[in-house]
This record gives C-alpha cells, sequence and structure tokens, in this order.
C-alpha cells in the first residue's frame, strides 16, 4: 500500500514539474541524406562556396569535382568567388576571408560546405562529403521569383518554416554564368592541358544583394510562418552579360552555418519544394 501511494505521488509530483519546469522539446525529423521525406518540410540542399581564380593552376581540382557532385546529385548549389589578378575578381570578400581563414592569407583553392564546413581535400575523392550534407527533411525552405530586364534586377525571396528557429540571416547572392576565360591547370584533371584556353566559368559572384555575412531575419521565426525579402537593383557593371545572371539566396544560423540553400536562373518564378 505504501508503495502504491510513493508511485502515485511521483506521478503528481512529474505532473507538476511538466506543467511548470520543463521546457517542450520539438520532434525534430531524420535530416539525413537518405532519411524518406516527411510531410510538411523541405528538400535540403548543401552550398558550395568555391574560392578560386583563374590564375589558380590547382583550383581546377575543386572544379573538376562540383562537376562530379552534380552528376550524383540535384542537391548541390554552387558559388565561385574569384579572387586575386582576375577578371572575375570580387573585391569585397574580405568578410568572407576572415570568416573562413581568419587574419590569415587566402590561400587558394580554398571551399567551404554550408559556409564553415571545410570540404576535405583531395576534394574529388570526398564527393561523399558534400552529399552527406543534403536531405529531404529540412526545416525551412526558400523560393526566389525573379526578373532582370531593362537594365533591372528585382527578386522577392521567400523563406517558409516548418520549425521553430531562433537568429537567423539571410544572404543573397547575384551570379553569372558563361564566362569564358583561359584557365590555368596544374593538376591531371582536364587532360592536364595549361592553360585551358576559352574555359567556362559559371556561378561566378558578381553582386551580394544583402550583407556577404546576412540580414537578420528576426530574433524568432516560427513553424507555418513566411517571411518575404525583396530586392530591387540596377544590373551591376561587373556583369558582362544580363542575359546570364541567376541568383543563389541562403540562410545561415548564429554560428554562419547554412541551414537550407537555393538556386534560381532570372525570370523564374519557384514555389517551395515542400514535402506533400
Amino acid at each position: 500500500m505504501k508503495s502504491i501511494k510513493y508511485l502515485l505521488f511521483l506521478s503528481f509530483s512529474a505532473i507538476i514539474l511538466s506543467c511548470s519546469d520543463t521546457k517542450i522539446v520539438e520532434n525534430l525529423p531524420d535530416d539525413s541524406e537518405t532519411a524518406a521525406p516527411i510531410s510538411g518540410y523541405f528538400k535540403k540542399r548543401v552550398l558550395i562556396e568555391d574560392y578560386t581564380g583563374t590564375w589558380c593552376g590547382n583550383c581546377t581540382r575543386v572544379a573538376y569535382a562540383i562537376e562530379q557532385v552534380n552528376l550524383q546529385t540535384d542537391k548541390a548549389v554552387t558559388v565561385a568567388i574569384h579572387n586575386g589578378i582576375d577578371p572575375y575578381h570580387f573585391p569585397d570578400y574580405e568578410p568572407l576571408k576572415n570568416l573562413i581563414v581568419g587574419n590569415n592569407d587566402l590561400e587558394l583553392p580554398q571551399s567551404r560546405l554550408n559556409r564553415t564546413i571545410v570540404w576535405s581535400s583531395p576534394e574529388p575523392s570526398n564527393i561523399q562529403q558534400v552529399k552527406a550534407l543534403t536531405g529531404n527533411n529540412c526545416g525551412l525552405g526558400l523560393a526566389m521569383n525573379t526578373s532582370v530586364e531593362n537594365g533591372n534586377v528585382n527578386i522577392d525571396v521567400n523563406v517558409k518554416f516548418s520549425q521553430n528557429y531562433s537568429n537567423l540571416k539571410l544572404v543573397v547572392y547575384l551570379l553569372e554564368d558563361h564566362l569564358h576565360y583561359a584557365q590555368r591547370n596544374y593538376t591531371t584533371y582536364y587532360n592536364g592541358v595549361n592553360p585551358i584556353p576559352n574555359y567556362e566559368h559559371n556561378h561566378v559572384l558578381r553582386k551580394n544583394l544583402t550583407d556577404l555575412l546576412g540580414d537578420n531575419l528576426g530574433t524568432e521565426t516560427t513553424l507555418g510562418q513566411t517571411i518575404t525579402k525583396s530586392f530591387s537593383i540596377p544590373v551591376p557593371a561587373s556583369v558582362s552579360n544580363a542575359e546570364n545572371i541567376s541568383f543563389v539566396a541562403f540562410v545561415v544560423d548564429s554560428n554562419n552555418l547554412v541551414i537550407n540553400a537555393r538556386h534560381a536562373e532570372k525570370n523564374e518564378n519557384q514555389s517551395f519544394e515542400q514535402n506533400p
């Protein structure tokens, strides 16, 4: 009888504690690469930021690895950030340099996954490291509506949430594709040709539409919420051909780690990649 009373006391105490002191913990889904899609969550993409240069003979190793990634998954989003004596040099790279290497010199090649994760070298042998960061069950999704016409760029970036987050930031890039310029090559990739004449440089960073480290999305974002951020600028002078503009948007957490990313072409109206 005493043991029964004791059990009842413990049960009653647990109820009181659950009402006053215990925080509710969300049951988050498995967001690993092979997990089955769960209704309401979003396709999870990985961001590759490739710090590169036309003069960098070893950067072709990373370029080749990115090509192999794209043959194996459609969930990779790539940005090429050119540096140095290079026709596509991105002049405002310093905040990114400080993020990935601190006060050290930016020695190329450098590549980062989801902004802060080092892609292990040799990158072509570590394709699975990239794929492992993709999945089907991300807690937020992105969709862009873009237009490039009459010398102006307009873009709406929509972010939708299927779980709660705190202290997120949005980064939006304007890129240019189909740029042709000779590429130094000190590797055996691309048949060991050096330099590679008329090499096609794609997803080249031309302009950041937000702060490079992101614009705040608010202290708290909640399940079911959708946030829209709009941008309107003239076509940047650095762009060679406005027909080849594209965009990348991604959301980072308070540690600058990318939660999800997405690429969009010009004049594209996207829907959220949300599981039915």
